[in-house]
């Protein structure tokens, strides 16, 4: 993923704002902001016939150096393009590229709601770690609950 690829991925994840089960965030945020939340590396979008369909990206779970091998990911796939393969293509890519980077863990946090990547998640090797319950109200009024979810290396 490159600083160019933004618009496409921006229009990708406001789908998964707009789902309700992506994410609690309400609005997309602008390249600036996004880019200082996630590592520099482990960024990757799918491309079909030139057309970014999906992405993956990486943050850091915690400042303290003693956790810099654990990251948060967060996978976005085209709500068209959606049970097709391409999730599970840029996870397996992740979980290749994320070892030579320096990462051991990859944690994920997903809205309970959301099992079609709770299904992802464990098809890829992750095991589900816990979950919150009534962890947040989203932008519905609704308390939800979160799986907690890592895959170890």
């Amino acid at each position: 993923m490159q600083a160019c690829d933004w618009e496409r991925v921006a229009e990708i994840y406001t789908q998964g704002i707009e789902s309700g089960i992506s994410t609690f965030n309400t609005k997309c945020p602008d390249y600036a902001s996004w880019d200082a939340g996630h590592t520099a590396n482990c960024r990757f979008v799918y491309e079909e016939e030139g057309v970014i369909e999906g992405w993956i990206a990486v943050s850091p779970t915690s400042a303290r150096c003693v956790y810099k091998g654990c990251v948060e990911m967060s996978v976005y796939v085209d709500v068209s393009r959606q049970r097709k393969g391409i999730g599970e293509k840029l996870v397996r890519k992740l979980i290749e590229e994320a070892p030579k980077a320096g990462y051991w863990s990859i944690y994920s946090v997903i809205i309970s709601l959301n099992t079609a990547s709770i299904a992802l998640h464990k098809k890829c090797g992750f095991r589900e770690i816990g979950y919150r319950e009534r962890v947040a109200i989203d932008r519905f009024g609704q308390w939800q609950n979160t799986t907690l979810m890592e895959l170890r290396f």
